[in-house]
């Protein structure tokens, strides 16, 4: 890795931030997960950049990892998070394959502690599939706890996915 560059997504990065959740989306079925699929979550992109939630880290010009940022997120009210006061929630951190194992995902969870802390949340929370251990082994790692209860997310008439609720406080 040369110098890596963290900054808020604009629209000029689409094409490249559509790539790389592809080639994420390719790993996780070669993987065994069938989380996240042709629409999602690049369908959500543009979105969160015209929100100013979409954050990016470089590596000289190839994007290497992405996360947004959002206000809410469905399901919040489904768990018993541990902490009070304002908070943020994480969503889809993607890290690309050819970054994996090395330490790209811990950092863009500081990344994204220290984002979130300067826009005034007082705790971060984020949801994650329950099959999807490498994930849960990357956020217990990094001090997030799980929250109480259960999010059932219907995707569809014959898709429902459990989510856990995982949080840290800033």
């Amino acid at each position: 890795m040369s110098s890596l560059m963290f900054r808020a997504a604009e629209s000029s990065d689409l094409p490249a931030l559509r790539e790389m959740y592809r080639a994420v989306v390719d790993r996780m079925r070669a993987d065994g997960l069938d989380i996240w699929d042709d629409v999602y979550p690049v369908c959500a992109l543009e979105g969160d950049i015209r929100n100013g939630a979409l954050y990016i880290l470089l590596d000289g010009s190839s994007l290497a990892a992405a996360f947004a940022l959002c206000r809410d997120a469905d399901g919040a009210a489904a768990v018993q998070w541990i902490g009070q006061g304002s908070a943020l929630y994480l969503d889809r951190l993607a890290v690309s394959p050819v970054y994996a194992g090395q330490g790209i995902g811990s950092r863009m969870l500081t990344l994204a502690r220290q984002t979130a802390q300067a826009q005034g949340a007082q705790q971060l929370r984020l949801f994650v599939v329950q099959e999807n251990r490498p994930a849960i082994r990357l956020y217990e790692k990094n001090g997030f706890l799980r929250a109480g209860g259960v999010y059932q997310e219907v995707i569809d008439d014959t898709l429902t996915l459990c989510e856990y609720g995982y949080e840290t406080p800033l």
